[in-house]
């Protein structure tokens, strides 16, 4: 129920913020245009606030202790396989952490590919081999030479325009036939009209992140060959199987990083069109197949 009325607040705050921003723009949100407008602008807006401060949360979220100056062996062993990694890849030396959970894991994230973060937990530390801990580097390398993060912000930026837009398209078209000439409302609209926006953006936000879980998908695959490239194809399948084998282990990775970590529990039915990524039998299939 929290998580409903958070929803819903959310959406009133939106509905609120907007109407007096396009207001004081003079935006007409009540043309086609003005209201793509509008919807950009909020829909970029969440998703390029949250790229933005992506390090700063994943820092919060998952305890990520920074690497500053290499207190042991195996965090100076940690700092010099980044460099080598970053320096193959081309890309400028990312921040390089450890977060303490025992589920075997690793993300990377960041606003661009020369002002990122790598982490890896503790556990896949402990219990990974040095050449799998350095493919699985390689794979989060990946992500971030590939411009991954920009990426996906973009699609989700994209996403959240056409989910605002065409929610409130289509309330207007239920509203217009339910409602009578003489309801009046903010934008000529009654409270009728900002519920059916809610619902809608409910269904189209479930569509949206179909499309969206796809590409998440699609650029594991590339990661996956990235991690090859830079470590060896037969390290980033034993990696990959090291996870599989470890599959069963409680997720520790916060929701906001699911999609940026190296693995997530798998999905099956309606679920598996929302997985970020694909079946490990799939990801390791496809790198038997490069030879």
């Amino acid at each position: 129920m929290m998580r409903i009325a958070l929803f819903l607040a959310t959406n009133i705050a939106i509905l609120i913020v907007a109407s007096i921003t396009m207001s004081l723009l003079g935006v007409n949100t009540n043309s086609l245009s003005g209201l793509l407008i509008m919807c950009a602008m909020f829909g970029f807006g969440g998703s390029m606030i949250s790229l933005f401060i992506s390090k700063w949360m994943a820092k919060k979220s998952t305890g990520t202790q920074i690497i500053e100056q290499a207190s042991n062996a195996d965090e100076q062993w940690l700092l010099d396989t980044v460099a080598e990694l970053s320096q193959q890849a081309g890309i400028k030396m990312p921040e390089v952490g450890i977060f303490p959970a025992q589920q075997a894991n690793a993300f990377a994230t960041g606003w661009n590919k020369n002002d990122a973060l790598v982490a890896v937990s503790l556990g896949l530390l402990q219990r990974f081999r040095p050449e799998e801990v350095r493919a699985v580097l390689a794979h989060e390398i990946g992500h971030v030479a590939n411009g991954d993060m920009v990426t996906l912000s973009l699609v989700q930026g994209v996403v959240n325009t056409f989910v605002m837009f065409f929610a409130r398209i289509a309330a207007s078209v239920v509203d217009n036939f339910l409602s009578s000439d003489e309801e009046e409302g903010e934008g000529g609209h009654g409270i009728g009209y900002f519920i059916t926006v809610i619902v809608f953006e409910i269904l189209f936000g479930i569509l949206a992140s179909i499309v969206v879980s796809w590409f998440s998908r699609y650029r594991e695959y590339r990661a996956d060959e990235a991690g090859a490239n830079l470590s060896s194809n037969h390290a980033m399948i034993g990696a990959l199987q090291r996870l599989k084998a470890e599959s069963e282990m409680p997720d520790q990775m916060p929701g906001s990083l699911t999609a940026f970590g190296i693995s997530s529990h798998l999905k099956s039915g309606f679920m598996s069109l929302l997985a970020s990524h694909p079946p490990l039998d799939d990801r390791i299939a496809a790198l038997q197949k490069r030879g």
